[in-house]
């Protein structure tokens, strides 16, 4: 599998050629792998962390222009996008995953603002209804930063389950966002399925000079612990709010958590359209 783009390959072996010089031993080797771990979660993160980035200082701070917050968001979301395909930052198979949940996210965004489940409270000239069209990106940073990390990482699976089965979950799961509106809410039955299916399943990714192994549930829980905490920001900033937030902000509630967690399941699924779940063979 070629892990990185042509700009990141000379990256890496700048920083391999770094790297190697430095001491080797049990508490050097654990650091550097640690440190290396989070720059390049850093770098998969490319895509979404600057999106919070601009969400975040313009909450801060915005001039008075005649362009709408959520217009400029969008327009800037084309802009890095164009520069991250142009400066070969991002492949054009992490592109259609883009535009995968981008689809599928804004689908999900008309229904839940009719439904008022949360709402965009400004003005923009880029929308559908009453979803701004940056919001679609929103979810596209999610499958941006699954897709890279599946290259980045160099990530294979042990027990990964069919993905056939897989695919049916996550399309019930999608459904339920939609139908608990009217019917019983069954995500814990969701839950219970998501746990079956994935309890066996490992992934396994190389850092530096090691390979490391992750059970998947927990890799779905530190995901959505992450989008949490940005969706935290996201609503400070009034990016979008949820009802309970219209007269002042407060934390996204704890429950929003474990829909994140059916997501990560739904955002696996979509990303495995584009790049199949590869086997992991023990190395020699």
């Amino acid at each position: 599998m070629n892990q990185f783009t042509s700009l990141e390959a000379r990256i890496d072996a700048l920083a391999h050629l770094v790297l190697q010089r430095l001491p080797r031993g049990r508490f050097a080797d654990g650091l550097v792998e640690f440190v290396v771990f989070g720059l390049k979660q850093a770098w998969a993160c490319l895509f979404g962390g600057l999106m919070l980035a601009m969400i975040l200082l313009t909450g801060l701070w915005w001039p008075d222009l005649d362009l709408a917050r959520y217009d400029a968001w969008f327009i800037a979301a084309l802009l890095i996008q164009a520069a991250m395909l142009a400066f070969r930052l991002e492949t054009l198979s992490e592109a259609k995953v883009i535009l995968i949940f981008h689809l599928v996210g804004t689908g999900m965004e008309l229904f839940k603002t009719a439904a008022g489940s949360w709402i965009y409270p400004e003005e923009a000239i880029f929308r559908l209804g009453g979803v701004p069209l940056f919001s679609g990106f929103m979810y596209a940073c999610v499958g941006s930063y699954m897709a890279r990390i599946q290259r980045i990482f160099d990530i294979t699976f042990s027990r990964y389950p069919p993905v056939w089965m897989t695919a049916l979950l996550a399309l019930a799961i999608y459904v339920n966002f939609f139908s608990h509106h009217f019917f019983m809410d069954f995500r814990w039955l969701l839950f219970a399925g998501v746990a079956l299916l994935y309890w066996p399943a490992t992934m396994h990714y190389r850092v530096f000079r090691f390979r490391h192994r992750m059970p998947m549930l927990l890799a779905f829980v530190l995901v959505a612990l992450f989008i949490w905490i940005a969706e935290n920001i996201g609503t400070w900033s009034r990016a979008w709010i949820y009802p309970d937030q219209r007269d002042g902000w407060s934390m996204v509630s704890w429950s929003k958590l474990g829909s994140w967690y059916l997501l990560m399941l739904i955002s696996v699924v979509l990303v495995t359209l584009v790049h199949p779940p590869r086997p992991h063979l023990p190395e020699r």
